[in-house]
């Protein structure tokens, strides 16, 4: 049980490591290339909203 705690608390510690770094790399970025990724990832979700499935079946003649 003990080894599990440690294993979790170890888990939490390096998601923490992981999260800051990435806040760091986003730090660095321009406006620009800020405003350029949420341009495409705003397109990008557009397109996936208006997006449909459909289903065939498969009819082996």
């Amino acid at each position: 049980m003990i080894f599990k705690i440690n294993v979790m608390k170890k888990d939490k510690q390096i998601f923490g490591q992981a999260e800051i770094e990435l806040l760091k790399e986003g730090l660095k970025r321009s406006y620009k290339e800020r405003f350029e990724m949420a341009t495409r990832l705003f397109k990008i979700h557009q397109t996936m909203s208006k997006a449909t499935i459909s289903h065939k079946p498969f009819i082996s003649k």
